[in-house]
């Protein structure tokens, strides 16, 4: 018989020989998923596509694909969901802007598709592909016609005009065109080009599209990076990606045309689309002049990104292991500088550099003493008219002091339009899209007179590389704005004010130049470094080399965007520039590293982290704190810990996570949007302060849900604690070194005498920390005998336990309310989403799976049915709702799909758009629960299980599903299953 196509291949008679099933990565469900979409196959094409974005979350490529195969399956909202999710990424790409007008269209969002071609013709211009959905759209939205302009061509096309009717076309200010002509297209005179604004109208008002961007539909995007070999980069005209953009390279030797070729480039993702081809070159040395600047610009002479390079660099300077000289010449720190200049570069993102600058006028406004003090604003030939009036206004009112670059020249170019005369001033250099607090300033001046050879002094922040709090490794978001850094910064000044360890370079986020230093080391160097990127610490480089240190101020943080400065750009600067510098100064990076291992911040961090601990929760006004100690794992005990952290949260207590580290713990904040950092503490030299710390917060009670990775740090931080604890018990790690009580077999082992249990471990050695059964139980024993109370849940665990601690009383709590006075569709959640459906009929018995099935969980029970069902052609299939251990045997068999992991909030619709007959528990462990056990009833599906546990359990109690025996041969499994599905369909 023929089964489903695209879930499973056809499925041959025995004699047949195996099918073949595609495999079980990424790629293999990307290219089955198109494969099936280019036979019509949308339904299926979608599945697999759904699959391969769980498998692969973060990859925009495989994201837009799915959003493409969610149109062609009718699924336009989803489509929709997708591509904006794509495009949020970035500034969107032609290709994307037009799958998101389609995908509106299908969905009837006709305000959204009118907002998206808006976009995409002021952008991209004409498409012929969006003309109809442009006249569906202005009539659904009232819209008396829409217009689009072809850039390569120059023409312009119109729609929805009634009949010989020709729009009103303005180039800045001069009317243009006939009032009448036959057809709905003409040629603009070239000088559109050149425009700095153009309208389209009709009756007086703007056409849909009636805006048009000329430098967007004339734009040339790309990169030229240096490299060993010579020059490389690729370029793309975003309105029309297929054509072919004229570059040129210019040097000493004149200008010459660039030889192009077509290929996919990563790095143009966010310009061209994922998977996208654009037009790459590459140059050798050896072809290049050897002096001077190299160029690499555009047919208009426009210079694409990382252009120009210089050719020849200035002689290179090792940084490290080398030494240092041997100092500034100092023996004391210089008198202060009488003034201070605050810099702040600008050109765009009105609202954050605004807000910048908004904090450091109030914040200077505040000081009482100290230099004097000045804001100097370098606006970099901004494009955005309303704030170069607004910096216009506070010059007028002498807030700051303003200068102006006539056209963009860069952020190094801005920087020393700033220092040119700032003879004797101490300088902040300040991003523009940092915020900043009461002190910071003082602070920072402190430290860089505390030594006599501070030459450049940087504050901690929440982006900022090696500066970054809490965590260097994980820059964060400022959830809080303006009232994060105020608090920061006061918790910062507390716990750290007058430190002040060395770093190897200055971040210039908010760098303060000493002005001895300044003098001394000269200014920034553009002609190196470009628009930007690196040049702090090429100038930390040359102070460094020539005896001057970098100092940071932990006491001082302040809030930083990140990354806003150089857009879609800054990963083409960052890698052109990080290759300058090295070459400039071997070692660089090895200086950076070897602070990174040593780090010499890390005291500091942990003194603000420990702070902010402690002012948290006295805001919060909770009562006391409870310590809930875990292994620090997804899975159930993770569900449970973060259910109990709610709970007691609800009655006004706080709840703090204990988690294993390799060498001690980590201390979480277990509120669900606590604003608390993560706290390592090393154990037991640490020890003092952790326990310090949990006093201070008032602990009362300790919770113990798993013991695993702690070895016996956990046990002795409850004693050092002498606070009353609960023991919960969530599986069998207390009992069997395996966990599970999965034996050599294969099986639930039946719970043997010691000696058997010790040639299973000796066998398939340990998964906790002790490898003798006898001592594990001793030792969990001495735990629970000590503990308050023992709470497993359900009587099964502790019937189980009772068998190894008689003296034990053990106190049943389950895990959630399984309503046995409910029918199973009494107890399914509502369905609210009717439409919803993964994978079409294929009039086969269909039985779902949930969860993460590894051995224990059941994966040889169901690749024993999937290849029984195949060999005997058995009208029955299996999906995993989830993951397995190794999905590409299961997908071989031809009977079994797997969605891919799925997060919590999707799993009852998941499981539900599977269109299951019946649910299927395979674990062969006495479950001590099972979550995936009420999924599965709240889909609506009855479920089977072996009579093992807390699942037999549970379906015995509740009726919403039967038990077989356990070690049922799979043959008889997979007939009771379609029995079974037959007769309650």
């Amino acid at each position: 018989m023929t089964g489903w196509h695209g879930w499973r291949q056809t499925i041959p008679r025995p004699e047949s020989g195996p099918s073949v099933a595609p495999g079980a990565d990424v790629a293999a469900a990307v290219g089955h998923a198109r494969l099936l979409a280019g036979q019509g196959r949308h339904a299926q094409a979608l599945a697999w596509m759904e699959r391969a974005a769980r498998l692969a979350p973060d990859d925009r490529a495989v994201l837009y694909a799915l959003a493409a195969v969610r149109l062609g399956a009718g699924d336009g909202t989803g489509a929709a969901e997708a591509v904006e999710t794509v495009m949020a990424a970035g500034q969107g790409f032609r290709a994307g802007l037009r799958l998101l007008v389609l995908a509106c269209c299908a969905a009837g969002a006709w305000a959204r598709a009118a907002v998206a071609l808006e976009r995409f013709f002021t952008r991209y211009g004409f498409d012929p592909a969006l003309s109809v959905p442009a006249d569906l759209t202005c009539q659904h939205m009232g819209r008396s016609g829409w217009c689009a302009l072809d850039g390569g061509r120059g023409v312009l096309h119109w729609g929805g005009l009634p009949q010989g009717c020709v729009p009103v076309v303005w180039l800045d200010g001069s009317r243009f065109g006939p009032r009448r002509m036959a057809g709905s297209s003409m040629s603009l005179p070239p000088r559109w080009r050149q425009a700095r604004e153009i309208g389209i109208l009709h009756d007086g008002m703007p056409l849909l599209g009636g805006s048009p961007d000329p430098v967007a539909l004339c734009q040339v995007a790309g990169v030229a990076l240096p490299d060993g070999q010579g020059i490389a980069g690729w370029a793309i005209m975003p309105a029309r990606p297929e054509g072919r953009p004229a570059l040129y390279l210019m040097d000493a030797h004149g200008r010459r045309r660039l030889k192009l070729t077509r290929r996919i480039v990563p790095m143009a993702a966010a310009s061209a689309g994922p998977s996208t081809s654009v037009w790459a070159f590459r140059v050798g040395w050896a072809d290049i002049a050897p002096q001077g600047r190299v160029r690499i610009v555009t047919g208009q002479g426009r210079d694409l990104t990382g252009s120009p390079l210089p050719v020849r660099l200035p002689r290179a300077r090792r940084v490290f292991p080398a030494m240092r000289a041997r100092g500034n010449g100092l023996l004391h720190p210089p008198g202060r500088a009488a003034r201070c200049r605050v810099v702040v570069a600008v050109h765009a993102d009105r609202e954050r550099t605004l807000a910048c600058l908004d904090s450091v006028l109030a914040t200077l406004a505040r000081r009482v003493e100290g230099p004097v003090v000045e804001i100097m604003v370098v606006d970099d030939a901004s494009p955005d008219p309303v704030m170069a009036a607004v910096l216009d206004d506070l010059t007028t009112h002498g807030r700051i002091v303003l200068r102006r670059h006539e056209t963009n020249r860069g952020y190094p170019a801005a920087v020393n339009t700033a220092l040119s005369d700032a003879a004797g001033m101490d300088v902040v250099l300040l991003n523009s899209d940092t915020l900043v607090a009461d002190g910071w300033l003082d602070e920072m001046l402190r430290a860089a007179y505390a030594r006599a050879d501070a030459g450049t002094v940087s504050p901690l922040s929440n982006d900022a590389t090696i500066l970054t709090w809490p965590d260097p490794e994980r820059p964060s978001p400022l959830a809080g704005g303006m009232d994060d850094v105020r608090h920061f910064m006061a918790a910062a000044l507390t716990a750290n004010g007058g430190q002040g360890p060395e770093i190897p370079t200055g971040h210039g986020f908010c760098m303060l130049i000493r002005h001895d230093c300044l003098r001394h080391t000269g200014l920034f160097r553009p002609e190196l470094y470009g628009r930007g990127y690196g040049e702090e610490n090429d100038f930390c480089m040359r102070a460094r080399l020539a005896g001057w240190r970098h100092y940071a101020a932990p006491g001082v943080f302040v809030g930083h965007a990140g990354g806003a400065s150089f857009g879609l750009s800054r990963p083409a600067l960052q890698q052109r520039n990080h290759w300058v510098l090295n070459r400039l100064f071997p070692g660089y990076d090895r200086l950076v590293q070897d602070h990174i291992a040593a780090d010499p911040l890390a005291a500091a961090r942990q003194r603000l982290s420990l702070l902010v601990w402690h002012r948290a929760v006295l805001r919060a006004g909770l009562r006391g704190t409870v310590l809930l100690v875990s292994h620090g794992r997804a899975g159930g005990v993770a569900q449970v810990v973060a259910d109990r952290a709610r709970m007691w949260l609800t009655e006004g207590v706080l709840p703090v996570v204990v988690e294993p580290f390799p060498d001690g713990f980590v201390i979480r904040d277990g509120r669900h949007e606590g604003s608390c950092p993560p706290l390592h503490f090393v154990w037991p030299a640490q020890g003092a302060a952790l326990v310090a710390l949990l006093r201070a917060l008032g602990l009362e009670h300790v919770e113990i849900h798993h013991h695993m990775g702690h070895g016996d740090r956990a046990r002795e931080l409850c004693q050092r604690l002498a606070v009353p604890y609960d023991r919960y018990v969530h599986d069998y790690a207390g009992i069997c070194p395996r966990v599970t009580l999965v034996g050599r077999e294969g099986r639930y082992c039946g719970e043997p005498d010691i000696t058997e249990c010790r040639r299973c471990v000796r066998a398939l050695g340990t998964r906790v920390e002790e490898t003798d059964a006898d001592r594990l139980r001793r030792k969990t024993g001495h735990d629970l005998s000590r503990a308050r109370r023992v709470v497993v849940p359900c009587a099964d665990v502790a019937r189980r336990l009772a068998r190894y601690f008689p003296d034990i009383r053990f106190g049943t709590e389950p895990l959630e309310d399984d309503r046995p006075d409910q029918t199973l569709r009494q107890f399914a959640q509502p369905l609210h989403d009717h439409s919803l459906t993964l994978m079409p009929d294929t009039g086969l018995c269909r039985v779902v799976v949930v969860g993460a099935i590894g051995p224990d969980k059941g994966y040889a029970v169901l690749l024993a049915a999937a290849r029984d069902a195949r060999m005997r052609d058995l009208p029955l299939e299996f999906v995993v709702v989830g993951h397995t251990s190794d999905d590409a045997p299961l997908l071989e068999t031809g009977r079994v799909f797997i969605t891919g992991p799925y997060e919590p909030g999707q799993a009852v619709a998941l499981i539900r758009s599977c269109g299951g007959q019946v649910g299927l528990v395979p674990s062969i462990c006495p479950e001590t629960w099972c979550f995936t056990l009420t999924l599965l009833w709240r889909a609506g599906l009855r479920s089977v299980a072996f009579d093992l546990g807390a699942v037999a359990a549970r379906i015995r109690a509740t009726g919403r599903g039967i038990c077989v025996p356990h070690g049922l041969p799979v043959h008889q499994l997979n007939t009771f299953l379609l029995s079974y599905a037959s007769a309650r369909s």
